[in-house]
């Protein structure tokens, strides 16, 4: 996958990764915090990172894959 790739299928990078961000800043904030009463799940945090990879390995539904490559 390259940056062409990405940038021909912004709509669905950025929403991606929007949705990942979403879910792992809490996750970090958590994490260094440094209050014993919040819980860091790292199970909650790589599923952010997947649904970052999800939205930058998907193409639009508008796009053929012709277009994308």
């Amino acid at each position: 996958m390259n940056i062409v790739t990405l940038l021909k299928s912004v709509k669905t990078t950025v929403l991606g990764i929007a949705l990942g961000l979403g879910i792992v800043a809490p996750q970090i904030v958590a994490l260094l915090d440094g209050d014993d009463t919040t819980i860091f799940s790292i199970k909650i945090f790589l599923g952010g990172l997947a649904a970052m990879g999800i939205g930058i390995a998907a193409k639009d539904g508008d796009k053929s894959t012709e277009d994308v490559k």
